[in-house]
């Protein structure tokens, strides 16, 4: 029997579709949330009068994730590596420049 698995990334704030995870931190946690563009636009909007006030403290940022290598299933991306001929590994972690091109090819 076939299975097909459909992995839905959902908007925190509303149920929406989400397109990316936000990071970030206040007092002594740390947060994220899964947004679509425009909540995402309105947080990072919100929030830039007090980052541009504030004072960076220790270590690197964090890269974030693709929205494509989180909201598209890997099996998806990796199909479609191989009938377009880009080079994919079979297993393990997607890179970059594979979800930007897979991205690209589907906006």
């Amino acid at each position: 029997m076939a299975q097909r698995v459909v992995l839905e990334f959902v908007d925190d704030l509303d149920g929406s579709e989400a397109i990316e995870t936000v990071r970030f931190s206040l007092d002594s946690g740390s947060y994220e949330i899964d947004l679509n563009a425009g909540h995402a636009i309105e947080l990072r909007d919100f929030l830039e009068r007090f980052r541009s006030a504030g004072r960076r403290t220790g270590g690197r940022v964090a890269k974030q994730p693709t929205a494509a290598a989180t909201v598209a299933d890997t099996k998806t991306i990796r199909r479609w590596a191989v009938e377009n001929s880009v080079p994919v590994n079979p297993r393990g972690r997607i890179k970059d420049d594979v979800v930007r091109q897979f991205e690209a090819a589907n906006a």
